[in-house]
């Protein structure tokens, strides 16, 4: 067997061979097309394959990510596309070629790596672990909102320039090109819906569904409230059908509007699995917006045995990585031993800010 390692530009059309054959065996498109900023030969150098001969066995792909936030600015690896043939499951090739993609992702200076899958007991032992939030809200019925003399349109077929201002506008999310977007709209069974004002102006826009995933999910979206409750609601009469609307724990005006929809069930979930690659940088990172809220003296430092948190003379141990992820990026676990002024002042930071959009995930 050779690899793991990255395919040449002449192996790449038998690779997209091997996941629509794994992946996508009754889809009418490839999978390439869902995925077209990291499924493409300009991401050769992220993607990891294990080959026998002329065969692929296994796969994988890292996306890398920049995600901004008010505090912090954070280089994540989003890993997908992890698959192996079935006759040669159970031989360790998953691992072996995630080991070397979190590898290649501590390489390029990312501070995380992330990936969305429901194997939690496999992936834990490769030491990523569920963290993060995501909030969804599932509008079942119809229900009235002010359209503001708005109009609205279902279809792709509108300015990129104009989704990028608008998207451009969150807090939290991954720096997007014009272009990125205008290949994202190129995704098989991606529906968009926009509002417009009077003077034509893009003014809300919601996006469900990408490929074979997220049907029936608005996994995208932007605008002010009022807007994009105008457009939820031309959605849910439209569709005549429910959907689920997807959001970032910090989102709370919106999360506050939709909650109030009569009939709207709320969950919270997960953002996704997550890994630390470079500890010591995602930790000076932490540091700097520590101090830009306030914080000069917390203590978040790797030791001999594992990880030192706390605030000025007061600080606990964790051994366990885990712990660490779930304490930076939450739901924060119990912490005892530390002073309820010291938590106070930990919950001033922490959990740290992050948002993968639907579009980005791999």
């Amino acid at each position: 067997m050779d690899g793991p390692r990255a395919p040449t530009e002449r192996e790449f059309p038998r690779v997209l061979e091997f996941l629509n054959s794994n992946l996508r065996p009754n889809a009418n498109w490839s999978i390439a097309s869902e995925y077209p900023t990291a499924l493409t030969e300009a991401n050769l150098n992220n993607i990891r394959i294990i080959t026998e001969g002329d065969e692929v066995l296994s796969h994988s792909v890292i996306k890398p990510l920049i995600i901004r936030s008010p505090t912090i600015m954070y280089k994540v690896a989003a890993i997908g596309s992890v698959v192996t043939d079935n006759t040669r499951r159970g031989q360790g090739l998953s691992s072996q070629i995630l080991n070397e993609c979190t590898q290649e992702a501590q390489k390029q200076e990312c501070d995380i790596a992330m990936l969305w899958t429901n194997l939690y007991d496999f992936y834990r032992r490769l030491d990523f672990e569920l963290a993060g939030f995501e909030e969804s809200v599932v509008i079942e019925k119809e229900f009235a909102a002010d359209l503001h003399n708005l109009r609205f349109i279902k279809g792709t077929k509108i300015s990129a320039e104009s989704l990028h201002r608008l998207y451009c506008q969150h807090s939290v999310g991954s720096v997007r090109t014009v272009e990125d977007i205008r290949k994202y709209l190129t995704i098989p069974n991606t529906c968009l819906y926009t509002a417009w004002d009077g003077h034509g102006q893009l003014v809300a826009y919601a996006v469900e569904g990408k490929g074979a995933d997220l049907s029936g999910y608005i996994h995208e979206w932007g605008g002010a409230v009022s807007k994009l409750m105008a457009l939820f609601s031309w959605m849910r009469s439209e569709k005549q059908a429910p959907f689920t609307i997807i959001l970032a724990h910090h989102s709370l005006n919106l999360l506050s509007a939709l909650r109030s929809i009569p009939g709207a069930l709320h969950n919270e979930g997960y953002l996704g699995m997550i890994k630390l690659i470079n500890e010591q940088q995602l930790f000076a990172k932490v540091h700097r917006a520590a101090r830009t809220v306030g914080i000069p003296n917390l203590i978040l430092q790797k030791t001999a045995t594992g990880y030192a948190l706390g605030v000025g003379q007061d600080s606990v141990e964790f051994t366990d990585q885990k712990d660490m992820v779930r304490i930076l990026f939450g739901p924060l676990p119990e912490i005892p031993h530390l002073a309820p002024q010291t938590m106070d002042t930990l919950e001033r930071i922490l959990p740290l800010p992050l948002w993968i959009w639907g579009w980005d995930s791999i």
